[in-house]
């Protein structure tokens, strides 16, 4: 399935990846900038922001259960 180009006026910034002008629309990469956007083609780079993604969501869930658990901890204190 085809996604749509982003121009940076229609790029959250909750859209883009970690801060940068890179934003995933389905299975494809875009480098976003005032001037245009531009298709992130090659597979290396794109693996590496494949892997990047990925580790930064694993991040994401370690910090969401270490305050999770310290909730429960200072909630069973109580």
């Amino acid at each position: 399935m085809s996604h749509p180009t982003p121009s940076w006026a229609s790029v959250r910034r909750s859209e883009r990846f970690a801060g940068a002008p890179a934003v995933r629309r389905g299975a494809d990469w875009w480098l976003v900038s005032p001037s245009g956007s531009l298709l992130a083609q090659d597979p290396v780079f794109t693996g590496e922001l494949d892997r990047f993604a990925a580790d930064l969501a694993a991040a994401d869930r370690a910090v969401a259960e270490i305050r999770s658990q310290s909730k429960a901890a200072h909630e069973a204190r109580s």
